[in-house]
């Protein structure tokens, strides 16, 4: 049997159960250290936009790559979508139907990230079960759906469906287990950054990007205004990667370009209590109120999606708060008894498709080398879950390294991750920094293993 579908009866996962954080702490750099490489070669600066999962697995990437990397991020790490999102670690189950793209880009990941940070993943696995006849009738394309895109699935009976989860619906008519699982976002981040930082590069929070500085069309660094201070500085650099997330567009007008993304929002719940064992999903498409993931302590329903100008002022329609206990309590009748925790919406960085809803949107992601709107030095990665940051990652760094004539493959699938704690061990002890060549600092490393 898989050692996914083993997980079925599982409980919680310690994530607290790491090693000792042991670090050696190394002799702190100078910048000219980083002047010399291979040759006498000047290693190339890229700073990266954005602390969310996107921006923390690309410093990672470029890092290990053995590029100087800087990270601005304007709030704490995650601070944005990647904060407030479902903490999901999809499967790809729901997309398989409608999204198969997306659907098979899940799975992948979710597979690769089960290696390199096993300690920080709850895998419990999800159930898509059938509540309606036209759920039911749902299901034949769903296996069909989720074959095609490589998701191991299998159905099991009611009455295990039943035994494992015996909140959920009584009245349900089938059951399908799939290897989804649930994350913390935060770490989720941490983790990569704690790597990166390992491997040289520089992350700086509260630090907000206020312009672009441009030589002509060419994107040459970035104006930053301490958050803490109110202080201004310029900062040259090589190339700079937009990984804003949803703000990605409101950074590429700052350079006079657009980015074909819109902002999409969706409200979620929390409940004051755990209602699941694995993540519960409707045995249909996507839609408003139709899966819960048990986070921690807590039941999160999700979620609604309409299209909004502005990702930082999102009000939260008080009926999407009604449609998704509504709509969750087909899923588990308690919901309707537990109080609220909260209520929360984001905004999704989804690649606009001209004549297509929100709703229906891919949520695949997309590179953008702004070279072709005439502009160098700027590439924009958007769109994506926070499943598929690392392969997203890879993609925009791939596309950095060519432009900067970088020979260097990725190595992140195989690399696992320093603890999520060494992120503020490294800055508190070593002051951001470290010794020895960029993208080979193997010493006193705690990774999860």
């Amino acid at each position: 049997m898989p050692d996914w579908r083993k997980s079925v009866c599982r409980g919680f996962i310690n994530i607290w159960s790491l090693q000792d954080n042991r670090w050696l702490a190394g002799t702190p750099r100078s910048d000219d250290d980083w002047a010399t490489k291979e040759g006498h070669n000047i290693v190339p600066h890229v700073l990266i936009i954005g602390a969310g999962s996107t921006g923390s697995a690309t410093a990672h990437d470029l890092a290990q790559r053995g590029l100087r990397v800087t990270v601005i991020e304007r709030g704490e790490v995650a601070f944005g979508t990647t904060g407030r999102n479902h903490c999901l670690l999809h499967s790809g189950g729901r997309y398989c139907v409608t999204d198969p793209e997306s659907a098979t880009e899940c799975i992948e990941e979710n597979m690769i990230l089960r290696k390199i940070m096993p300690d920080l993943l709850e895998l419990n696995d999800g159930l898509f079960v059938a509540i309606t006849e036209a759920d039911l009738v749902f299901k034949d394309r769903f296996l069909q759906g989720c074959a095609a895109c490589h998701v191991p699935a299998r159905e099991i009976s009611v009455e295990h469906a039943l035994a494992v989860e015996p909140f959920l619906n009584p009245k349900i008519l089938a059951a399908i287990q799939v290897p989804d699982g649930v994350f913390e976002p935060f770490r989720f981040c941490l983790a990569f950054l704690a790597t990166a930082q390992e491997n040289g590069a520089t992350i700086r929070t509260y630090s907000e990007v206020t312009d672009l500085l441009c030589a002509g069309k060419n994107v040459t660094g970035v104006r930053i205004r301490d958050q803490h201070t109110g202080k201004q500085e310029a900062l040259k650099v090589d190339l700079v990667v937009n990984a804003a997330g949803p703000w990605a567009g409101e950074i590429a007008a700052k350079a006079g370009v657009g980015v074909p993304e819109i902002p999409t929002a969706g409200v979620m719940v929390a409940l004051d209590c755990r209602l699941n064992n694995l993540v519960l999903n409707r045995l249909n498409k996507p839609s408003d109120g139709d899966i819960i993931v048990p986070q921690r302590a807590t039941s999160v329903i999700g979620t609604t999606s309409w299209a909004v100008e502005n990702p930082d002022l999102i009000t939260i329609p008080p009926e999407h708060v009604d449609r998704m206990i509504t709509q969750g309590q087909q899923l588990i009748p308690a919901v309707k008894k537990v109080p609220m925790r909260a209520k929360m919406a984001v905004a999704r960085p989804l690649i606009a498709r001209s004549g297509i809803a929100a709703r229906e949107l891919s949520r695949t992601f997309e590179c953008f080398d702004h070279e072709r709107d005439g502009t160098n030095g700027f590439v924009t990665i958007t769109g994506g879950k926070t499943t598929t940051a690392r392969a997203m990652a890879e993609k925009v760094s791939d596309m950095v390294c060519r432009k900067l004539d970088i020979s260097a493959e990725c190595r992140t699938r195989d690399t696992p991750l320093c603890s999520y704690r060494l992120f503020f061990q490294q800055r508190g002890s070593r002051n951001q920094s470290f010794v020895g060549a960029p993208g080979d600092r193997s010493s006193g490393r705690e990774c999860f293993r």
